[in-house]
């Protein structure tokens, strides 16, 4: 049990923060009014958005080894957390507000909010940039904004409670 409590890396430099992000934004996905996008949409972006998140952090965090949160020798709870829920609540929160006509103005809204999350991260002391800088991260989050997620959307904007159904063969 002991083992068990230290992989979670609950006493890491910052921890609080990436704990607090998730509360906020996961309370926020689950009461805001959903404009854009149903519960299976919600779902299946959590689940993409959560599983690119993981692969991200293996490549650049740990095959690449630019940045590193938390203990860096563990994968502790804070971290699972940040990957999680951190991205996938901030992809929903703008696909479920996402309009063309606002396009670009949304994402430079949502790049700033990412970058300031990321920013207060690293200032708590629990992401620690390796060979990474913030202002690296301002072209990916505009990809990711207004290139990915639209994209995302696109293939997952006919999923509904109604019609989605498996088709028999």
């Amino acid at each position: 049990m002991d083992e068990f409590i230290k992989n979670l890396d609950l006493h890491a430099k910052g921890f609080w923060c990436p704990l607090i992000w998730t509360i906020i934004l996961v309370f926020y996905v689950l009461i805001m009014r959903k404009k854009h996008l149903n519960w299976l949409q919600i779902y299946c972006t959590l689940g993409i958005i959560s599983m690119l998140a993981w692969l991200s952090n293996s490549i650049f965090g740990v095959f690449l080894d630019w940045v590193d949160f938390g203990n860096p020798a563990a994968t502790g709870l804070a971290e699972m957390l940040t990957y999680t829920f951190i991205p996938s609540s901030l992809a929903i929160i703008f696909l479920n507000k996402f309009e063309k006509e606002n396009r670009l103005k949304r994402t430079i809204l949502f790049v700033i909010l990412s970058l300031f999350i990321e920013w207060t991260c690293n200032a708590s002391g629990y992401m620690v940039y390796k060979h990474w800088n913030l202002f690296f991260s301002v072209p990916v989050y505009f990809v990711i904004y207004y290139a990915v997620l639209p994209i995302h959307y696109y293939l997952i904007r006919k999923i509904n409670s109604v019609e989605f159904k498996i088709k028999e063969v």
